[in-house]
């Protein structure tokens, strides 16, 4: 016999997965980690997002900011990833002030652009926020 849960992370009956509650992922550079090989960066970083979408935890909204805008961008290594997450109900949003230093506005292919005050709300309101 199957067990039940009443944990809001897992599944549901439909077998869709939902995001957890209250949980904020920020990024704000387009490589994971710290060192000269930015191509290991990037890769880790792909494979972190590949990984997330396939989780039943997942947050509930990804906050791009400085070079993580990039991520959402025409090109991006991982933009099949971001559009997994969002497919699954995850928000990306990403920082309009970025997007236009970058002279990126006209190249976001997921999620939506975002201000300043809608992100610190989002961060401010969440129970966990996780930094990359």
């Amino acid at each position: 016999m199957a067990e039940t849960t009443n944990d809001p992370a897992s599944s549901s009956t439909t077998g869709k997965t939902e995001p957890t509650r209250g949980i904020v992922l920020f990024i704000a550079s387009d490589i994971l980690g710290r060192g000269d090989d930015s191509s290991l960066g990037s890769l880790l970083l792909q494979k972190f997002l590949h990984v997330t979408a396939s989780l039943i935890a997942k947050p509930e909204t990804v906050i791009l900011m400085n070079n993580g805008v990039k991520l959402a961008t025409e090109g991006s290594a991982v933009l099949g990833e971001l559009q997994t997450l969002e497919s699954q109900g995850i928000e990306i949003v990403s920082c309009g002030t970025c997007l236009q230093r970058f002279q990126l506005m006209d190249k976001v292919r997921v999620g939506q652009k975002s201000d300043m005050h809608t992100m610190a709300n989002i961060i401010f309101r969440a129970e966990k926020v996780v930094t990359l």
